[in-house]
């Protein structure tokens, strides 16, 4: 059930706070860290909520509800859509066209459709390489050792920016492992920047492992349930 606009707007300055309370127990200022709500599965009058408490950065999951809710949230300036979700390849027209950024590259072809399909009018669309951090195979994602070659391709087209990495950690892993892949994954991270000052973005950190994101050079968390309240029951 979607919280009120009350409930978000006091979910929203508790995440925050957390980000806060985070970014200084790693010697972090708040300000390096975006907040991206995502907000798949929840109506338009959640994101206006969220907007009306001053969150401005939204993620979705699926692309035909990104698209309605991009249509319907046009009269809000200053927002930001990412696309966070798996990327089929009939659907990379829309999300060319309507997404300012995208999370979830994982291979050539994706990259090449998304590029060709972004209008010549429009800005550069930002994106981010998604690494399957800890090989597994219900993931997408490519291998750490794939990073500079798709890092590569992504250069070489001119409607495409690199921005940084993504992932999406093994749930319920012990501490010791999630260190270890956080840890892997911030590494990865410094050596695609080295030489490559727009690359800025390591999207990595949900509710549960939000800290540890932080701690380990997190530049974006997503969250939604903290924000939002718990995804409908059909969705």
């Amino acid at each position: 059930m979607t919280p009120n606009a009350n409930a978000i707007a006091m979910n929203l300055t508790q995440v925050r706070q957390q980000i806060t309370d985070a970014a200084q127990e790693a010697n972090r200022t708040p300000e390096s860290i975006a907040l991206l709500a995502v907000s798949k599965t929840k109506p338009v009058s959640a994101i206006r909520a969220a907007y009306a408490a001053g969150q401005r950065l939204f993620a979705e999951n699926y692309v035909q509800e990104g698209v309605n809710k991009i249509h319907e949230c046009q009269d809000l300036d200053g927002i930001q859509w990412h696309f966070v979700g798996p990327i089929q390849s009939n659907k990379t027209k829309d999300i060319a066209e309507h997404f300012d950024w995208v999370h979830s590259i994982d291979r050539e072809k994706i990259a090449r459709r998304l590029n060709e399909q972004r209008l010549p009018r429009q800005a550069p669309l930002q994106v981010l390489i998604q690494v399957n951090i800890d090989d597994e195979a219900s993931k997408a994602g490519i291998t750490l050792h794939q990073i500079d070659t798709l890092a590569s391709f992504i250069r070489s087209c001119p409607h495409l920016q690199l921005r940084g990495l993504m992932a999406i950690p093994r749930a319920n892993s012990s501490e010791n492992e999630q260190a270890s892949s956080f840890s892997a994954l911030q590494h990865a991270f410094l050596e695609l920047q080295q030489g490559d000052p727009k690359v800025d973005t390591l999207s990595l950190g949900m509710s549960g492992d939000l800290a540890s994101a932080i701690k380990y050079g997190s530049t974006m968390v997503r969250i939604g349930t903290a924000i939002f309240g718990a995804r409908e029951r059909n969705a």
